[in-house]
């Protein structure tokens, strides 16, 4: 069986619940990407031309051919090939191919961005996809190598879906493979599968792991899958902490939150040491709760159904981490993905109660709800004492009030270093992963003092993601330079964009600290 075939789940588990629960992860690959100098000779294409309509390469001989048909066609129906328009029509007679969709490049002058390229890759291969039901060979050999192989990038994240649960082959849309003409193969192939492809496919494992059912992904099937996934890259070391561990440790915060459930606590350390010897490392640090039902503090029922998109920041980091492995980025980087699901159990912690944290700061639990800035808590302490990282990031899917101020459209930040803050919005401008820079002030850690124990996890006088923030930043050394991203608003969602065809995980920050990482410290 060739390795691009989707795996697919077996009929005994999709009819029995506990069987579903207990089998191992589907290890689904991502799309294969081929690229090609000369176009298949039948079939249907898709074919990208610009604002002017005037072709070069395949298009060229093929319409020369018959006379100017196509061009005639286009003009008549008024295609004005702008950026991700597009225009079906039904190929010449005698041509050999059937239809061709056009899609619009823009204005063939235009000076536009790597993200404007991956965007109209993205519009491209779903069009296709609502067209034919299947992605036929592309034709894009009318572009620059760099301009063509960041379209591509867009085109196989452009391609993801989440549908392996489905029964009816009909509603399956994920792709094996897909094959593009392009000019200047060699430069392409060598500018794509270097530093692109290994970071389509750590967005797509990253979406993967984010979008399973939490019966499926839980702390050890997180590491699991992720150990699976860096097999073979080099230069990468995983460790993992279970609950004996965190006790020995004195990780109270973490541990706290996974008693309630049956499914125990991890913390997974993936460390790549791609750069100088002994220089400080950038520490990437997740929120991992693979499932959030509040715990005591239970939620209600609308959308908890939801609350497994609460380890996206744990996903991300780690997805970040196998992204620059993958294309053998010149850095030291850890990713610590803090992992608990937190449950009612009869062992589980109470509102009230105080836990120790492996820092020494006690915290008194106002709510087992704000369990995130809990395992948070030991996770960045960790991070930081036992690395002296140059950089420490964390995301979390933190609070509701970072998503309500934001929306869909920005990732909360918060940091001590407003030195920082520039480049970060500038990465994600860049990446389409864009960042808005939130208050943080000596205020907001007053608010979390507490009158039993050193701090309190919920119910400050302060705004949410403020006290949120100050929460983990009072577990960070002053003197470490330090980023705070609430994701909670940009983690998941609904609407179909060009990078993202399937509802469900956005892989939100793998792109935005990429390209951050790439821009500040990459040699």
């Amino acid at each position: 069986m060739k390795k691009w075939l989707i795996y697919l789940i077996t009929s005994a588990t999709l009819f029995s619940a506990n069987a579903f629960s207990k089998s191992k992860p589907t290890l689904d690959q991502p799309t294969e990407i081929y690229f090609s100098s000369q176009a298949a000779k039948n079939g249907d294409l898709v074919v990208g031309v610009y604002a002017d309509l005037k072709f070069n390469g395949v298009i060229s001989a093929i319409d020369k051919n018959a006379n100017g048909v196509i061009t005639h066609a286009l003009k008549v129906t008024k295609f004005d090939g702008k950026a991700s328009s597009s225009k079906l029509i039904a190929a010449p007679e005698g041509s050999g191919y059937e239809q061709i969709l056009f899609m619009g490049l823009g204005d063939r002058d235009e000076d536009k961005s790597d993200f404007d390229w991956q965007k109209i890759g993205g519009n491209a291969v779903q069009e296709a996809i609502k067209t034919f039901k299947t992605v036929p060979q592309m034709v894009f050999d009318d572009l620059s190598p760099e301009a063509t192989a960041q379209l591509v990038f867009g085109a196989k994240l452009g391609s993801y879906y989440f549908d392996k649960y489905y029964t009816d082959p009909d509603k399956k849309k994920r792709q094996q493979r897909i094959s593009f003409v392009v000019r200047m193969i060699k430069k392409v192939n060598s500018l794509y599968k270097t530093e692109l492809d290994p970071v389509a496919n750590a967005i797509w494992h990253t979406r993967d792991i984010s979008n399973e059912p939490a019966n499926i992904i839980y702390p050890e099937s997180f590491v699991n899958r992720w150990k699976r996934h860096f097999q073979g890259i080099a230069k990468t070391k995983i460790k993992v902490f279970d609950e004996k561990d965190m006790l020995k440790n004195n990780m109270g915060a973490i541990y706290g939150v996974g008693r309630g459930s049956k499914r125990p606590p991890r913390m997974m350390i993936v460390e790549y040491m791609g750069g100088k010897k002994g220089d400080a490392p950038i520490v990437l640090v997740g929120k991992g709760i693979t499932f959030d039902s509040g715990g005591i503090s239970i939620k209600g029922s609308n959308n908890m159904w939801n609350m497994k998109f609460d380890m996206s920041g744990a996903a991300s980091v780690v997805g970040t981490v196998h992204a620059l492995a993958g294309r053998k980025a010149k850095v030291n980087l850890v990713a610590i993905a803090a992992l608990a699901e937190n449950m009612p159990g009869g062992n589980a912690q109470r509102p009230g109660d105080v836990v120790k944290s492996m820092s020494g700061k006690t915290i008194q639990i106002r709510s087992t709800d704000a369990e995130g800035r809990l395992v948070l808590a030991d996770g960045i302490y960790y991070g930081d004492v036992t690395y002296n990282p140059q950089l420490l990031v964390d995301l979390a899917t933190l609070t509701g009030s970072a998503g309500r101020a934001l929306g869909k459209d920005y990732g909360a930040l918060f940091t001590r270093h407003d030195d920082l803050v520039s480049k970060f919005i500038a990465a994600g401008k860049a990446s389409g992963e864009e960042v808005w820079q939130l208050p943080l002030n000596k205020n907001h850690f007053k608010a979390i003092e507490n009158n039993v124990a050193d701090v309190m996890n919920s119910g400050p006088d302060a705004p949410g993601a403020s006290a949120g923030a100050a929460f983990v930043g009072s577990f960070v050394r002053e003197t470490t330079n330090w980023v705070h991203l609430d994701i909670a608003g940009v983690a998941w969602g609904d609407k179909t964009k060009p990078l993202k065809a399937s509802p469900g995980s956005t892989s939100y920050g793998v792109r935005l600290l990429n390209q951050y990482i790439k821009d500040n410290f990459e040699k």
